[in-house]
């Protein structure tokens, strides 16, 4: 079942406008449906009755997904006669990435921690005492004895 989103019509400003969009991409990307639809309209435009053979929904299901998509703008959708085809528009995708790249350096300063513990561990774990030759093994018997 398709949970629905309250598309309003958008007016106001330029910044309205682009937050209106921006949360209308990621109302259609919470959807694994809707992310699947995405992911095979990467390669080309399909007609939606392709888009709709791999899922396990009704022809109707599958088009109410499309139209979320078409309202978020990600879907270009394009009709001849009874014919339906879509195809990915990028552009959405995009601002919603530009977005969520605004916060990378709160989980970069995370990363940059773990790296200096992993770092830290690997240290504690090296041999205290290395002999020359940096296996730290004994060096191979000869079989000779020492005088």
């Amino acid at each position: 079942m398709i949970k629905s989103q309250a598309i309003l019509p958008i007016t106001g400003n330029k910044e309205a406008h682009a937050e209106e969009m921006l949360s209308r991409a990621f109302f259609a990307l919470s959807d694994p449906v809707r992310r699947a639809i995405l992911e095979r309209l990467r390669e080309q435009p399909l007609l939606v009755s392709e888009l709709a053979a791999p899922f396990n929904i009704s022809l109707q299901a599958v088009s109410r997904h499309i139209q979320v998509l078409v309202r978020a703008g990600l879907v270009q959708q394009s009709r001849t006669g009874r014919i339906s085809t879509c195809s990915l528009d990028i552009g959405p995708l995009f601002d919603a990435a530009v977005w969520i790249n605004r916060y990378s350096h709160y989980w970069q300063a995370q990363f940059d921690t773990l790296a200096m513990a992993l770092e830290d561990i690997d240290q504690r774990r090296a041999p205290k005492h290395r002999r020359p030759g940096g296996s730290g093994s004994p060096p191979p018997k000869t079989g000779r004895k020492k005088p």
